[in-house]
């Protein structure tokens, strides 16, 4: 520490050195060049008599100097100690003795004014502080009374921009609703004959199938403001907030009438009163009767039609649901195939899509697909066709699309080895069996290439759409799931079946228990022995079934058994008699990895006709190394 303290003060000296020296080389400089000098440098002037004239400033404490010759003045800072105030008087003794002119004057004094500007500033600051404070707190007083106000989002426009043309599929729908457009419009033609407007209408559906989107069509071809609001959005953990957001909706419905109140979910503020483990919640069910009121109460809502959707209609108050709250119940179902095709025709208006594309073959091959499902599916398509920089979507692209949106991202093809042999007798197990089985869709694609979970896919695509299903559909359905095991049990042997059928399996149970206990398609009889599984936040009992003994118990799993085994030995019969097809093409498909639907039943039909093996070689198993 002392060294470093020594070495520092060696340095301030070494560098105030140079400093010095210039000062005593600097003192015959002409120190009138500069605008201000120095006082040793006044004296300097006046003892030589080049000073003309100095003015003396008490104020600031400065001299102001006008040398003999030269017109500008110089500027000198006079002492203000008082051990120094001698030294200014020297100054007046030396203007004196060698007869300077000098005078004294007073400039005006802007210390006491910086003083006030500053205390000025400070006061502003504190200010502004105080109004940010008081706005701050004003805010929050505001926003606590506005805490019950309705969140509805108002549409002032009178159309929504969507009318019944951008909806398709779901037109038995369109036409249902069409009559509240036209009580919207015209609502005298229907009052003069008596007729009263319909108070409500919930729509019920799947998710995705095109409820929101029919509300707003109905409020732009009638015309009317909109009001949107979520069934979450009323309810909030203190309670009375919700019900006050519901007087409040009705209240802004009421001075734009005629209008649509849309909400969505309504289910989330509609479920039973009362019901469910620990009973009730009071903030809902408090919002609900308020809706309850709003909707058929002692006031009249005259020209305000409230439009709600959900998907959950099972769970709604029974006193939501009357005539005079909810007078019409709009099914909103999965659209057919000419449905599917007029959603496809709606989205792809805004697609470079490629002429070769069929529509229609894309709607055939979508069962079950909702209006999002098909959206997303296109869209898809389209990101792939940007991915693969082509300029408009193919055939190809929809394809993969399909692929992916059902099963999901595809994964890195297997390389030849023994699972990827095995798998392939597991799918073309599959194939086989459903080709040959009366009643199954017929096959669209087998592929080795893994999606998702899956290893390998076999897809199918029924001929037309099902509504009812057989009983001899369902048998093939579960013998064809069964094709698979029965492939890897026939070809390996038992001790090389493998875990990729449990999926299979899963699905040919449940068909089999339903058939026994739902469906009256066993020897058991027409008994629905068991029902849907209802929830038990609807005030179902959580107690275990006794709707039969176990006798009753005892013969369900035996039908379901005798279901599942004769269903798996047809299986296996048809792999082996169909030993030489199933070899063959499973040497295809490793080579191809995919092998579209006709193709394979043309190869199956190709092979089957084809010498068949002796029988000593048909029933040896396969051995891989």
């Amino acid at each position: 520490m002392a060294l470093s303290a020594t070495w520092m003060i060696c340095q301030s000296i070494l560098a105030t050195m140079p400093v010095k020296a210039q000062n005593e080389n600097n003192t015959s400089f002409d120190c009138a060049v500069e605008k201000e000098i120095d006082y040793s440098c006044l004296i300097q002037k006046i003892n030589q008599e080049q000073v003309d004239l100095v003015e003396i400033d008490r104020t600031t404490n400065q001299a102001e100097v006008t040398l003999k010759g030269q017109e500008e003045i110089k500027t000198v800072t006079l002492f203000e100690s008082n051990e120094q105030f001698d030294r200014n008087r020297e100054l007046i003794v030396k203007l004196r003795e060698n007869n300077i002119q000098f005078g004294w004057k007073s400039s005006p004094d802007t210390a006491p004014f910086q003083e006030i500007a500053i205390h000025l500033f400070f006061l502003l600051l504190i200010l502004t502080g105080a109004v940010m404070l008081l706005r701050r707190s004003a805010n929050s007083a505001g926003q606590a009374l506005n805490f019950g106000k309705s969140r509805a989002r108002f549409q002032m426009e009178a159309k929504t921009g969507i009318t019944f043309k951008d909806v398709a599929g779901i037109e038995e729908a369109k036409e249902e609703l069409q009559e509240v457009v036209t009580f919207l419009k015209q609502s005298e033609k229907f009052t003069a004959l008596g007729a009263k407007i319909p108070r409500g209408v919930l729509l019920v559906g799947p998710p995705g199938t095109g409820k929101t989107l029919l509300a707003k069509a109905i409020a732009g071809e009638a015309g009317v403001p909109f009001f949107s609001i979520s069934g979450s959005e009323f309810v909030e953990m203190f309670v009375g907030v919700g019900a006050s957001r519901v007087r409040d909706l009705f209240k802004k419905a009421k001075e734009n009438a005629p209008c649509l109140i849309f909400i969505d979910e309504i289910d989330a503020v509609g479920r039973q009163r009362g019901v469910g483990i620990g009973g009730g919640n009071d903030e809902r069910e408090q919002t609900l009767n308020q809706l309850l009121t709003e909707m058929d109460g002692f006031e009249g809502n005259s020209g305000i039609i409230v439009i709600a959707a959900t998907n959950r209609p099972d769970v709604l108050d029974s006193a939501l649901l009357r005539p005079g709250r909810f007078d019409r119940k709009v099914t909103v179902d999965y659209p057919d195939c000419q449905g599917r095709l007029g959603i496809l025709e709606v989205h792809g208006k805004n697609k470079k899509i490629a002429p070769s594309v069929s529509l229609e073959a894309i709607a055939r091959r979508t069962p079950g697909f909702t209006g999002a499902n098909l959206a997303n599916l296109l869209n898809e398509a389209a990101i792939l066709t940007a991915r693969r920089r082509k300029d408009a979507i193919t055939m190809t692209e929809i394809n993969d699309a399909i692929d992916r949106v059902i099963a999901g991202m595809e994964g890195t093809p297997l390389v030849d080895s023994k699972g990827k042999r095995l798998i392939a007798y597991h799918e073309i197990g599959h194939a086989i069996v459903a080709t040959k089985m009366p009643g199954h869709d017929p096959v669209e694609k087998v592929t080795l290439i893994p999606r998702g979970q899956a290893k390998g896919l076999t897809w199918f695509t029924p001929d037309e759409e099902q509504g009812l299903v057989t009983r001899n559909q369902l048998l093939a359905l579960i013998t064809s799931a069964l094709g698979g095991r029965a492939a890897e049990e026939i070809i390996f042997g038992d001790d090389e079946i493998t875990t990729g059928a449990s999926g299979d399996i899963e699905v040919v149970t449940d068909n089999a228990r339903k058939m026994v206990t739902r469906w009256g398609m066993s020897s058991i009889g027409l008994l629905a022995l068991e029902g849907q599984g209802e929830p038990v936040f609807l005030g179902n009992e959580v107690r275990e079934r006794t709707e039969y003994s176990e006798e009753i118990a005892a013969s369900i799993d035996a039908q379901i058994r005798e279901i599942v085994m004769n269903c798996y030995e047809k299986a296996k019969n048809i792999i082996e008699e169909n030993r030489i097809a199933i070899d063959r093409l499973v040497d295809v498909l490793i080579e191809e990895e995919t092998i579209e639907g006709d193709q394979f039943r043309q190869l199956l039909e190709k092979f089957s006709q084809s010498e068949k093996i002796p029988l000593n070689l048909s029933k040896e198993k396969f051995v891989l190394s």
